[in-house]
């Protein structure tokens, strides 16, 4: 897996514990949507955290006339920003095509929070590292548009912590599992 194709889910997998994955995969429910559907509507509560399975959707600004800002595919996560500041999302999320994913019920999610601290504190570093990951990635995509003479290759060497690889490369193995064993 190169630098710029991580996925996100896997930030968090490498944290988690396999407790806490097979929790995951029995409270999670197996979605199918087809494509053109709307998954996340823009300034409308969601109830679930997403990992996407299989497929690809598209993040949609509407207030932009729908300007598509990103695409998301299998290994990533779905909704993780209105999780965590509670407030409705920015941006619509529809199907480009069939898409898998695990909806893991934001109720639950919560309660397993509140009530196991090494989940939470694992959950909660998985997600710091997703979402530090996609800010230097906002970060290095604005500077290149600055500096366009810098090879992409330049913008993700050195980037990410050698340890954290090294979980990530556990956790490739762990979304694998996780696909596996979603229940339908």
């Amino acid at each position: 897996m190169t630098d710029g194709n991580r996925k996100k889910a896997l930030f968090i997998l490498s944290q988690l514990n396999n407790d806490d994955i097979n929790w995951i995969v029995q409270k999670g429910k197996k979605e199918i949507i087809d494509s053109g559907r709307v998954l996340i509507h823009e300034g409308r509560q969601i109830d679930a955290l997403y990992i996407v399975l299989k497929g690809n959707l598209s993040v949609l600004l509407e207030a932009e006339g729908t300007k598509e800002l990103a695409k998301i595919s299998s290994g990533e996560l779905v909704g993780e920003v209105s999780f965590i500041d509670a407030r409705p999302p920015l941006a619509t999320v529809k199907a480009i095509e069939k898409t898998e994913l695990l909806a893991i019920p934001r109720r639950q999610l919560i309660l397993k929070l509140q009530n196991d601290m090494g989940f939470a504190s694992r959950f909660y570093c998985g997600i710091s590292l997703c979402l530090a990951d996609r800010m230097r990635g906002t970060i290095r995509h604005i500077e290149y548009g600055r500096n366009l003479e810098l090879e992409n290759s330049e913008l993700d060497q050195g980037d990410i912590n050698p340890s954290v690889m090294e979980n990530l490369a556990l956790a490739q193995a762990k979304f694998n599992w996780l696909m596996e064993n979603v229940m339908g």
